[in-house]
């Protein structure tokens, strides 16, 4: 494949799906730049990820810079991806080997994908497009950015998981429990002090943490017993944060719990835990 300026695939494992991620440049140098109307987004509102894109497409104003197409909350092609976006893939990437699943970045130019990486997509909305909204990814908050996002990956959601894993070692997931509590605690101190995890506006480490504590309510929390869900409730900052970003239109427009729990319903196996039959957040207040 021959690469061009702003255009650059990811090298697979021999056995992995191949994987895109272009970057939006800064002028028509880079190949792929920022234009009006030129890109389209592609989500399913039921995935962290896309959700993720969601919300930080509509704090930055977007609607009509990039346009969205929202795609059903579980993919109907038989190898877990969606058929209407085979055909993205196959004109980007020749016999695709994997499923076409979401998000995508698409470029309506070329009819092609620019990217189904989800953390180059938020930060190029952020820097290329978001001229007229916040300043999502300050500059000099990379490490910043990159610390809550692993924080939310590693010792949130990971740990989260390991405590609800039934036929997992018990101390294996007393440990992981001790992880997401000591996450969390961190979290509710610092937002006992400060409107914002980084500070005193908004930035895409909260719509990483928003999502990660949607989550942890709607999915992660099923696996839990109903002791460790209750010690997960006992961080009253952080959760009315959640609350009161929920209630903010970039935020809460675009959660579907029925969509959330359709697409854990047909991918989850797990057992659900006595923890699911406690409340931790009413989304819908």
């Amino acid at each position: 494949m021959t690469e061009h300026p702003g255009r650059r695939m990811s090298a697979p494992a021999p056995t992995a799906v191949p994987s895109f991620r272009s970057r939006i440049g800064c002028d028509a140098r880079s190949g792929y730049y920022a234009v009006p109307r030129r890109y389209r987004l592609h989500l399913s509102l039921s995935c962290p990820h896309c959700l993720r894109i969601a919300v930080t497409h509509s704090l930055l104003g977007l609607d009509d810079t990039v346009p969205v197409t929202l795609l059903p909350a579980v993919p109907d092609a038989e190898n877990g991806g969606y058929a209407q976006l085979r055909p993205l893939y196959e004109a980007s990437s020749h016999q695709h080997p994997g499923p076409a699943v979401a998000p995508v970045l698409s470029d309506d130019w070329t009819g092609t994908i620019v990217s189904t990486h989800a953390p180059d997509i938020l930060r190029d909305l952020a820097r290329r497009f978001g001229g007229r909204g916040p300043d999502l990814f300050p500059r000099g908050a990379e490490d910043a950015l990159d610390g809550i996002t692993r924080l939310c990956e590693q010792d949130i959601s990971g740990a989260a998981q390991r405590a609800g894993e039934p036929h997992g070692d018990a101390t294996a997931r007393d440990t992981a429990l001790a992880t997401l509590l000591r996450a969390l605690g961190e979290l509710d101190r610092r937002l006992a002090a400060q409107e914002y995890v980084l500070g005193a506006r908004p930035t895409l480490a909260d719509v990483e943490l928003w999502v990660t504590l949607v989550q942890l309510d709607t999915v992660h929390r099923h696996h839990l017993c109903a002791a460790a869900v209750h010690r997960v409730t006992g961080h009253p900052h952080l959760w009315a944060y959640a609350r009161r970003l929920a209630a903010h239109p970039a935020f809460g427009s675009h959660l579907d719990l029925d969509a959330i729990t359709r697409r854990h319903h047909a991918h989850c196996r797990g057992q659900e835990a006595a923890g699911a039959a406690v409340p931790i957040v009413d989304w819908t207040r």
